[in-house]
């Protein structure tokens, strides 16, 4: 994945950030820490200006949110009560726990906006029940870009710093990111495992 990544920023610049943000949105197992150390180590070798490489990942980021905010206006929250009544284990969510969501999200939409883009997969899950309860799109693309500046900066500043004084650093990126998407992998599954239906009282 690694190289896959660093091929598409060598080949594609500035705009290969933007596909890879955007995807990370729609695909949350490409995390964003490798894109974004790899785009501050770029900066670091004077591939990329720092607050150009930012103002692109925001776009790109917040377009991929845009993505799943659409899915969830489509589909609405009365059509979602079938599909989670028959794959809650798999979402490790049931009705009621969706419900309290939803009332969540109707009182504080815009603060769990901007505090998911801190949180990996909920940064882009969040996005879903945006949609479903239909905020406002231009709130909710607003409050998308501010928390996604917040963590894109932190992000890239770290590559930055770490790639002016270490040799090589990339070669350490995919060793991680390997690690880091294998322990969301274990803790998806062992929440798959000991889910249980408290409305079934399983």
């Amino acid at each position: 994945m690694t190289a896959f990544i660093l091929d598409l920023i060598q080949s594609w610049g500035y705009a290969g950030i933007f596909v890879l943000m955007l995807l990370e949105n729609v695909f949350p197992p490409i995390p964003s820490e490798v894109i974004m150390g790899l785009g501050g180590i770029a900066v670091a070798k004077g591939r990329f200006d720092f607050w150009t490489l930012i103002a692109v990942a925001v776009a790109g980021t917040s377009a991929g949110n845009w993505v799943w905010y659409a899915v969830g206006r489509w589909i609405g929250y009365e059509r979602l009560k079938p599909f989670v009544d028959r794959h809650g284990r798999w979402l490790t969510l049931d009705w009621a726990q969706v419900e309290r969501l939803h009332g969540g999200f109707l009182k504080y939409g815009p603060g769990i906006v901007f505090a998911a883009r801190f949180m990996p997969v909920a940064r882009t899950m969040v996005s879903l029940p945006a949609g479903m309860v239909r905020m406002n799109q231009a709130k909710f693309l607003a409050w998308t870009a501010a928390g996604s500046t917040i963590w894109i900066t932190a992000l890239a500043g770290a590559g930055s710093w770490f790639g002016g004084r270490f040799a090589n650093l990339d070669a350490f990126v995919g060793p991680v990111a390997l690690v880091a998407i294998g322990s969301l992998v274990l803790l998806y599954i062992y929440r798959v495992v000991t889910w249980k239906s408290k409305e079934k009282g399983e």
